[in-house]
């Protein structure tokens, strides 16, 4: 993997403006802020993806999150999705610290991308099926210069729709009809990549119980074991 096609790539990224709804939404909110961040200079920008350039997991979310990664300029960082993410990665290895607070603060990846269907944060976590046709190429492109994926972990239903649509894009396979989205299924493909599915560790969810620390942890324990053992041919399962 060329590390400056990623730079070049995530650069142009920051740099988009491609849905007037989303700028003024992400920029309203960088001004205005919260109250308890008041004291904070927002990022109030696109996403990049972060990570390992050589990283044989890739995570896929739907979007950066208004006070979160829009406050912070990090991918789950700064919010409640973030620290339950954060803590599971480092639990199984994927991260040297459970922690992801902001930018500086040495939380690493290992061997670990992540990345979101949409990069600016939309209005209700809602973003027009226009406005994810505009990031797709972003999506694409991260998947043609991460060559060295293996696993691919959807959280939740937006990334599992991003990843399979992306696929399709670029001429790989994909099953007919389509696998339905169900938390900790899995996908094998014909080029050996494997993708898992997970409920998005939102607020609601979490706060819910529809996702719980126990069922959040089996799918990153599933992708830990999946890339000791990844074999080719297409199958499903729960």
């Amino acid at each position: 993997m060329d590390p400056s096609s990623l730079d070049r790539l995530n650069c142009a990224i920051v740099r988009c403006r491609r849905c007037p709804r989303l700028v003024r939404h992400r920029e309203q909110v960088a001004q205005e802020k919260k109250r308890q961040y008041r004291d904070w200079e927002y990022w109030g920008k696109p996403l990049p993806g972060f990570g390992d350039p050589e990283a044989r997991l890739l995570l896929i979310g739907l979007a950066p999150a208004a006070h979160g990664g829009n406050r912070t300029g990090r991918m789950f960082t700064g919010d409640r999705s973030g620290d339950w993410l954060a803590e599971a990665l480092h639990r199984y290895r994927f991260a040297n610290q459970p922690t992801s607070r902001h930018r500086g603060d040495g939380f690493r990846l290992r061997d670990t991308y992540i990345t979101a269907a949409v990069r600016c944060a939309p209005p209700g976590n809602k973003p027009t099926p226009q406005e994810m046709d505009h990031c797709g190429p972003y999506l694409l492109e991260e998947l043609r210069v991460l060559s060295s994926v293996r696993v691919v972990v959807a959280l939740g239903q937006v990334g599992f729709r991003a990843y399979l649509r992306a696929r399709r894009f670029l001429g790989r396979d994909v099953p007919h009809p389509l696998p339905r989205f169900a938390h900790n299924r899995a996908v094998r493909f014909d080029d050996g990549t494997m993708l898992i599915a997970s409920y998005h560790p939102s607020q609601q969810n979490t706060q819910t119980g529809k996702l719980t620390r126990g069922m959040f942890h089996a799918v990153l324990a599933r992708a830990r074991r999946l890339l000791k053992t990844s074999q080719p041919s297409m199958v499903i399962s729960d």
